[in-house]
């Protein structure tokens, strides 16, 4: 891929982008590094000619990594989810900085490792429900729980292991976010949902075995930059109300109220159209959840765009409320 001419232009448009970590590694695909390279590269490419159009504040989801690190970590040094959090973020944000640079000449680009505060209250860590790590067979999964007391769920016709997903509540450290994009850098911040941390009894940071939903706090990152346009990508073209029957049709343009009468699978679609829905009421901004093939061409067109309920209601030939609450991809 050729690099996007010129030095990037600093416009008034403000876009936060949330990318998948499969958008490294894939489903069926083996967990190598020369794989999340190949995937990587096709990522950029996609995502350098918005980088060049607008002000751009991305993040990235880590599931696959986060899992096989603590795979590889068995017979190392037994390092929890936060450091292992860490660990890809700072992988992860590295290989999107050095291919970004390589298409964006003279343009800026920083990677920080992002803190962010949850509640030690919060429901779930009584109820794991975030996937990370590979795909097992039935047999593997009951193997993987009696070896390490993992908490295991279906996953299409396997299992993956599932871990706590609190609420992001806080950002630390948002004021350098804010700082790097008013001096035109690309910023590569809250990967993986953050590293999750919560003060102890007194008042000292601790790090907590848990991932973050990396949508949501995509959404509170958006949130608290002012942003414009919170973009949700990933390997589907949007959200689908009835998925799965022969009434399935795409959600081209809704409203967060529309969108939460609809019902959506809690590993895949849910959690992008709640952070949407959560942006929108917050912000009278807009979100838009499509494919990252496409990111440069979904601020104008494309995806399911996600507006504030009284501009929908100036739309000549808007889309009808849902008539039953089937979607779920």
């Amino acid at each position: 891929m050729r690099p996007v001419a010129g030095r990037a232009t600093v416009s008034r448009v403000l876009i936060v982008a949330a990318i998948g970590g499969n958008a490294l590694l894939r489903r069926g695909e083996p967990l190598t590094h020369a794989a999340q390279q190949r995937n990587l590269e096709t990522a950029c490419d996609a995502l350098a000619p918005l980088a060049h159009e607008h002000r751009l504040v991305l993040t990235h989801g880590n599931g696959p990594q986060v899992g096989l690190l603590a795979l590889e970590d068995e017979k190392g040094g037994g390092f929890p989810l936060d450091v292992l959090d860490a660990e890809t973020e700072g992988m992860i944000g590295y290989l999107l900085d050095r291919e970004l640079r390589s298409r964006l000449p003279g343009q800026e680009v920083a990677t920080l490792l992002t803190q962010v505060r949850v509640s030690p209250g919060d429901p779930a860590f009584g109820a794991p429900s975030k996937p990370v790590g590979p795909v097992y067979t039935a047999s593997e999964a009951e193997r993987a729980h009696r070896k390490h007391g993992w908490t295991l769920a279906p996953d299409g016709t396997g299992y993956r292991r599932v871990v706590p997903s609190p609420q992001p509540l806080e950002i630390l450290g948002l004021a350098g976010v804010e700082l790097l994009v008013e001096r035109g850098f690309v910023v590569i911040c809250g990967g993986g949902g953050g590293i999750p941390v919560m003060p102890d009894s007194d008042g000292v940071l601790r790090g907590v075995e848990a991932v973050i939903d990396k949508d949501l706090l995509a959404a509170l990152l958006a949130e608290r930059l002012g942003a414009d346009l919170l973009l949700l990508l990933t390997d589907v073209n949007g959200a689908v109300r009835d998925w799965g029957t022969p009434e399935a049709r795409p959600i081209k343009t809704t409203t967060p109220g529309r969108l939460r009468r609809l019902d959506f699978a809690a590993g895949s679609m849910g959690p992008k159209v709640e952070a949407a829905c959560r942006f929108v009421e917050r912000t009278g901004g807009e979100a838009v959840i499509g494919p990252l093939a496409e990111a440069a061409t979904l601020p104008e067109r494309g995806g399911t765009r996600v507006i504030p309920a009284r501009r929908a209601s100036r739309r000549p030939g808007r889309e009808p409320a849902p008539s039953r609450p089937r979607s779920r991809h």
